[in-house]
Formats: structure tokens, C-alpha cells, sequence
């Protein structure tokens, strides 16, 4: 197993050595929409186009019409027509006509990235306040033609690019369940011990769902506006997630292995889903003036990144969380709050396991496995949930992981202090 790190972070400031610049962001500006499960109601919307019309209808909402954005990310795993001109054409459809940057693709760690370039971008004294937007739809994925002249007849290859992806990783050259089955065999983890742990994960889903979604509500307005493909008109409305099945202990246990000899049900993995998320990143000074509670102050303290052994993708949190806390000069005691990407629940336990980190403490009012997997802003919606629960707890130090395509993964440590408790 080899591990590489990402940006680096450290949260001390030796004695003698000028202050140095870090990155916050403002606590209530940032966003979700709920996710629809693929081919369900979210799925006639151009993701980016979506992603922007949203984005603008809260920056409205939340009376942000003039903060002084001057750099910008956009995270996007699947290509939509027009996605070619990126980040400067969601920010010009939101009327931010002077807003550029990058549109990056990382699989499932795309907004870990796009939050670590953002916080460089800060910390680099390069910009002051930087958007983040991330959308995918799984949905529909494009349908792709290589032109090869040296073919058959001058015929190419055709590529499905949701679908062929799932099915196999060109290097590894297995399908991403099978990465899942690789570590449940090298860990012992039985069906029976996925399925506990799936029923708890959709436990705490429904503590975020009381009290008429009272915890999302937090963070995501709730009846949503599904608008029709031309974004003239409202046509619809999501009161939540969409497409989530109702999980028992005796359903569970009804359900076979995917793959004959495994272990990993359809119940142990996350679906395809469609939807958006969007969050600032700021100097400590503006964070403090936009944020919708002062006293509460969000410091990005460290990320790292990591690629494990091949097809053995759900292992690669471990050594992207070992080098995160490396780069923070943290250790794995000083974390009070963990939240996982698990596109199988096989991650979930391995963490725990490896990281001795409760497992009934990870994804605390849900988590990837349970309301869908859009890629691009999956991370970034548990990004958001686990600066919420943070703040409903009292604060600490949080963090974040996801694996990836690739056998690969990465972390973000953040620390919420609340001055008013």
C-alpha cells in the first residue's frame, strides 16, 4: 500500500514565524439540493445549467447578490453538452461574468479537490472568496464516439460513459463492486456484518428526516423547486431525497450477494443519483462577515490523498485520512467527527476498523450509502452535513473521506469552533 499527500495544511504556526493565512468557510453559506435517484425527477436537467440556476436562487435567498467572489471551482465527473467552457459558463449564467477557474474531474473525490484548490487559492493570498460548485447527473450519461481511422472499415469504438465505467476500471479491469468484495475477503467482513452496519446507516438517515427533515432543512430548501428543462418554470417539487427504499433487518437479510460467492448485496452499496451542492471558501475576516453565525468558525485545517493497492479501492481512505492528519499535525485521537463517502458499507467498517474510530460515530444523520451518489457533489454534501452536526455537537474537529475510481481516495480535515457555547 502507498499513500501520496495533497495540499498541505499544517494548523500550528511556530514561534517567531509570521501569521500565516488560512482558509474558513462562512458557516450557513452553502448548499444541497436533495438527490434524486438516476432517471427519476431530476433527471431532464443539464447538470451544470442546473447547478447555476439553483446556485443563484440561494445566493438570492441568503442576500448574496454582491459578495465579492473573485475565483471559482466546478466539480463535474460526467460530461454535459457545452461542458467544454466549464466554471466561466455556470459563473456567467449566475451573472458573475468576471468569475473564472477550473472545472476538475476526480471521480468521487472531486469536491475533496475542489475544496483543497479552493483553500490554496486563500491560502495562497490569490483570492479572498472562492465558489464552489459541484454537479453531476447520472442520469442519460453521454453516449461517446471515438473516431479511429486505422479501424475496421475507418469505423471507432463507442463508450457508454456512466455505464462502462461502472462496469470496469480500465487498469484494474474489474467492476467497482468487485474492489468492494477484494477488501470484505481481505478483512473478513461478512454479509451479515454489512447489513448491521447498512441498517444502522439508515438509522441515522431518518434522525436527519424527524421533525419534518428539521436537519436538512439546515442546509437545503425544503419543498424543492424542480424547474423544467428550459428553466422558465416550476413543474414540480421534492420534499427530500428521492428514491430511497425502506430498509429492515428481514429485508436486508432477504437480499443475495451481487456477485455469486460474494458478500456485498444491492443493500450494502449506494445507487446512481442526480443532484447539486455549492459552498464558499474564504478568508478568516470575510468568512466572519457573510457567515450567517459569527461566533461559529470553520477552518480548513488540512487534506491529503492517497492510492492504495489495486482493486482494493473502499482500503484508500485509511492512508488519505493518515496523510490529511500529517499534513494538519493531527493524529486520529484529536478527531471528534468522522463522515464517509461509502459507496459500499465495506468502507465504513474498514475505517473504523484501521482508524479504531467508532463506527457507530461515522455518518451521524446520513451518509452516500443511503440517499445516492452523484459523484461529482456527493462529498461536498457530506462536507456540509458534517460542519452541521458539528455545530448541533458543540463543535471539534472533523473529518471528512471518500475512496474513488482508481483505487484511490482523499481527505479533508476541518475544525468548527463555536464562541458562543
Amino acid at each position: 500500500m502507498t499513500a501520496s499527500t495533497a495540499t498541505a495544511q499544517p494548523s500550528a504556526v511556530h514561534p517567531g514565524s509570521p501569521a500565516r493565512r488560512a482558509a474558513f468557510i462562512p458557516y450557513g453559506q452553502y448548499w444541497s439540493t436533495p438527490f434524486a435517484r438516476w432517471q427519476g425527477s431530476l433527471a431532464h436537467l443539464h447538470s451544470l445549467e442546473f447547478a447555476a440556476w439553483n446556485a443563484g436562487r440561494e445566493m438570492t435567498r441568503r442576500g448574496l447578490q454582491g459578495l465579492p467572489i473573485d475565483s471559482g471551482v466546478l466539480g463535474m465527473s460526467i460530461p454535459q453538452q457545452g461542458s467544454f467552457y466549464g466554471l466561466p459558463w455556470a459563473t456567467g449564467l449566475m451573472g458573475l461574468e468576471s468569475v473564472a477557474g477550473p472545472t476538475i474531474s476526480q471521480a468521487c473525490a472531486t469536491s475533496a479537490r475542489c475544496l483543497s484548490i479552493a483553500a490554496d487559492e486563500v491560502t495562497g493570498g490569490r483570492a479572498d472568496c472562492v465558489l464552489l460548485l459541484t454537479a453531476d447527473r447520472v442520469s442519460n450519461g453521454p453516449q461517446l464516439y471515438y473516431p479511429n481511422p486505422q479501424g475496421p472499415g475507418g469505423s471507432g469504438s463507442q463508450e457508454n460513459w456512466v455505464l462502462d465505467n461502472f462496469r470496469a476500471d480500465p487498469f484494474a479491469r474489474v467492476a467497482m463492486v468487485e474492489t468492494g468484495e477484494n477488501v470484505a475477503r481481505l478483512y473478513g467482513i461478512s454479509t451479515a456484518e454489512q447489513n448491521e452496519v447498512t441498517l444502522m446507516r439508515y438509522e441515522q438517515y431518518a434522525a436527519a428526516t424527524a421533525n419534518d427533515h428539521a436537519f436538512q432543512k439546515r442546509y437545503m430548501s425544503l419543498p424543492f423547486e424542480i424547474p423544467d428543462a428550459k428553466f422558465k418554470k416550476i413543474k414540480g417539487s421534492l420534499t427530500g431525497d428521492e428514491g430511497l427504499h425502506s430498509t429492515t433487518a428481514a429485508g436486508l437479510a432477504a437480499l443475495h450477494p451481487v456477485i455469486e460467492g460474494g458478500t456485498i448485496t444491492y443493500g450494502g452499496q449506494t445507487h446512481p443519483a442526480d443532484g447539486n451542492a455549492a459552498m464558499f471558501v474564504c478568508s478568516q475576516a470575510l468568512a466572519r462577515s457573510v457567515s450567517t453565525r459569527p461566533e461559529i468558525r470553520i477552518e480548513i485545517l488540512g487534506v491529503g490523498q492517497a492510492r492504495t493497492q489495486k482493486a482494493h479501492m473502499p482500503m484508500a481512505p485509511v492512508p488519505a485520512s493518515r496523510a490529511a492528519l500529517k499534513n494538519a499535525g493531527l493524529t486520529m485521537r484529536d478527531i471528534t467527527h468522522v463522515k464517509m463517502h461509502n459507496p459500499f458499507v465495506v468502507n465504513d467498517i474498514v475505517f473504523a476498523r484501521d482508524m479504531a474510530f467508532p463506527v457507530e460515530k461515522i455518518n451521524q444523520y446520513g451518509c452516500s450509502l443511503v440517499w445516492g451518489h452523484p459523484q461529482g457533489p456527493t462529498g461536498l454534501r457530506s462536507l456540509i452535513e458534517l460542519i452541521e452536526q458539528m455545530v448541533l455537537q458543540g463543535g471539534g474537529i472533523g473529518l471528512f473521506t471518500g475512496c474513488a475510481a482508481g483505487d484511490s481516495a482523499m481527505t479533508a480535515i476541518i475544525r468548527v469552533d463555536d464562541a458562543s457555547a
